[in-house]
């Protein structure tokens, strides 16, 4: 009877023993290359690259679970991007600010970092009254809409409108 119990007891030990072994692994990472802060970041949507392999400080992100920074050896994480804008550090001090729909991002064990938007676009690029207007036409469609589909989709731009409406007005401040 012991030795069932003990047989019971042997995979929760090995999963326990690999999460030690890969925690030690990771401190002993970080304190050899405790002098490092930069990361290797890579930024595209279809139709612009962002940042190719650059290196900067730190990167931050509305994901669906809340917003997170990722800074040198961040633990590996993939997540889902909410329309938000994403920050980035550079080395220099400077921050970037992009506005992106969606997307997702892959924060790799080696420091590496590829975010893939679905649209991205620099907040520069934006004009507030025609963001506003098209608030305004938005937030009307979803009380005009004939069906589910259509009100789920006009609620869509409304919310993303909304963010991005949120993120100019800050950058003003």
């Amino acid at each position: 009877m012991s030795l069932s119990r003990h047989l019971l007891r042997a995979p929760r030990l090995i999963s326990c023993c690999q999460r030690l072994a890969v925690s030690q692994k990771r401190s002993y990472a970080a304190e050899a290359t405790a002098a490092r802060t930069e990361m290797e970041f890579t930024f595209a949507s279809p139709s612009d690259v962002y940042y190719q392999a650059a290196q900067v400080k730190q990167v931050d992100v509305q994901g669906l679970s809340g917003s997170f920074g990722v800074c040198f050896n961040h633990v590996p994480t993939i997540a889902a991007l909410m329309p938000g804008v994403v920050t980035v550090h550079e080395l220099d001090g400077t921050q970037k600010r992009i506005f992106v729909s969606s997307g997702a991002i892959t924060v790799n064990n080696d420091s590496t970092v590829q975010l893939l938007a679905e649209e991205a676009h620099p907040l520069e690029r934006f004009d507030k009254q025609t963001v506003a207007s098209n608030l305004s036409e938005a937030t009307s469609a979803v009380s005009a809409a004939r069906d589910e589909k259509e009100r789920a989709e006009a609620q869509i731009r409304v919310d993303c409108l909304q963010t991005l409406q949120n993120a100019l007005t800050a950058a003003a401040l």
